[in-house]
C-alpha cells in the first residue's frame, strides 16, 4: 500500500525511497517484527484467561509435563503481524502477493479450526485429518492451477532448476510438474507442522529457511542478477522478497516470547501456512529443488516420522528412534531442550548457507 507513496515522488522526491524493494523489505520486516512485539502480550494474555493451554501427551517426554496449559494458538500474532505487514509494504497489483495471501489464509484457517477443536471444544483428536489435508489440497491446487495458467517464465514452466547447475541444466517434469508441485506445498506445510514440537524450534527454523529464498526471490526478480547468477528471471518476484522479509520479521516478534522457556506456543495456526507459504514462494521463483537444502530441517523431521512409522509396521513394534520427530530422539537420549533447539538452529543456518552457496556454484 506505501509502495503508491512513490507515484508522488515528482513533487516529493524524497518518497521515492517506496518504489525500492530492498527498503521495503527493510521495512516490512521492521513492522512485521513491532506488530508482533506488540501484539503478543495482549493475546498471550487473552488465551491464557480464556484457559487455551497447551495439552501434552502422557507418553510424550516426561520434561514436556510441564509445559501442559502454556497458551497456545499463538500463531495468531504471526497471522496478523504477517498480513498487516504485507498489506502496508508490498505492491497489491503483484499477483504473487495475492497467490502468498491466499494460501496463507486457507491454512491459517485449517490450523485454526484445528486448534479450536482440540483447545477450545476439548476434542484431543483435533479436526478430522482430512478436513486439513483438503485444506492443503486446495491450497496447492490453487497455485498450481494459477501457476499453471501465468508461468512465472514459460520457457521454464514445467522446469526444475538443479542446485549448483547452471540455469541451461534443467530437469522438464512435463505433465508431472503439477503433481509434483501440489507434493511440495502439501509435504512443507506437513513437514513444518511436525517441527513445531519444542520451544522456539520451527519459528527460528522457518526464519533461516524463509532467509534464504529472500535472497533468491529478489535476485529472481532483478534481470541483471537473475542473467549474471545463472538463475531463471521470474519478473515480479521482488514482491515475494518483501512478502518473505515481513514473515521473517512476524516470526522474529513471535520467537521473542516463543523461545525457551516459551510463553506461548504457535499451534496450527500457523505452523501449517508458514511451510506451505515458503513451498508457493520456491515454486513462484522455480527453486523448488532448493527447499530440500534450505529447508533440510524440515525434511530430516518429517522423514523420520516416514521412517519411524514404516519401520514400526514391518518389524511389528521396533523402532529407529527413540521417538519421533527427531528433535523427541535426541531429548530423550538426555539432551536438554534448550541445547536440542539451539543446535537444530545451527544446522538451519548452515543449510541456509549452503542454499544460498548455490547462487554462485553454477
Amino acid at each position: 500500500m506505501l509502495y503508491y507513496l512513490s507515484n508522488l515522488s515528482g513533487e516529493f522526491s524524497v518518497l521515492n525511497i517506496f518504489s525500492y524493494i530492498t527498503f521495503r523489505a527493510g521495512a516490512a520486516l521492521l513492522c512485521g517484527l513491532l506488530i508482533a512485539l506488540i501484539i503478543s502480550p495482549k493475546i498471550i494474555a487473552k488465551l491464557r484467561a480464556h484457559k487455551i493451554g497447551q495439552i501434552e501427551r502422557d507418553d510424550g517426554p516426561k520434561s514436556h509435563l510441564s509445559k501442559k496449559g502454556t497458551p497456545t494458538m499463538g500463531g495468531i500474532i504471526i497471522l496478523i503481524s504477517l498480513l498487516t505487514s504485507v498489506l502496508l509494504w508490498t505492491r497489491l497489483d503483484n499477483n504473487f502477493i495475492w497467490l502468498l495471501i491466499i494460501v496463507t489464509v486457507i491454512l491459517a484457517l485449517a490450523g485454526f479450526v484445528d486448534d479450536y477443536t482440540k483447545l477450545i471444544k476439548k476434542n484431543t483428536a483435533g479436526a478430522p485429518s482430512w478436513l486439513k489435508f483438503a485444506a492443503q489440497m486446495l491450497a496447492a491446487v490453487i497455485v498450481v492451477g494459477y501457476l499453471g495458467v501465468n508461468p512465472p517464465n514459460t520457457e521454464y514452466a514445467t522446469s526444475l532448476t538443479i542446485p549448483y547447475f547452471s540455469s541451461k541444466v534443467m530437469l522438464n517434469l512435463g505433465v508431472f510438474y503439477a503433481a509434483f508441485a501440489m507434493l511440495v506445498i502439501i509435504g512443507s506445510s506437513n513437514a513444518t507442522n511436525l517441527t513445531d514440537g519444542l520451544d522456539g524450534l520451527a519459528s527460528g527454523s522457518v526464519i533461516f529457511c524463509a532467509g534464504a529464498y529472500i535472497v533468491f526471490a529478489y535476485m529472481a526478480g532483478n534481470m541483471g542478477f537473475a542473467e549474471y547468477l545463472k538463475i531463471v528471471p521470474v519478473p515480479g518476484a521482488g514482491e515475494i522478497a518483501v512478502f518473505l522479509s515481513a514473515l521473517v520479521g512476524a516470526c522474529l516478534g513471535f520467537l521473542w516470547y516463543n523461545a525457551y522457556p516459551a510463553q506461548v506456543f504457535m499451534g496450527d495456526t500457523s505452523s501449517l501456512f508458514l511451510g506451505g507459504v515458503i513451498a508457493t514462494s520456491a515454486i513462484c521463483i522455480k527453486q523448488e529443488l532448493v527447499l530440500v537444502i534450505a529447508g533440510g530441517l524440515f525434511v530430516m523431521e518429517a522423514l523420520s516420522v516416514i521412517l519411524q512409522m514404516g519401520y514400526f509396521k514391518l518389524t511389528k513394534g521396533k523402532r529407529i528412534f527413540k521417538m519421533a520427530p527427531l528433535h523427541h530422539h535426541f531429548e530423550l537420549k538426555g539432551v536438554a531442550e534448550p541445547k536440542v533447539i539451539v543446535r537444530f538452529w545451527i544446522v538451519g543456518i548452515i543449510l541456509m548457507l549452503l542454499a544460498l552457496s548455490t547462487l554462485k556454484i553454477r
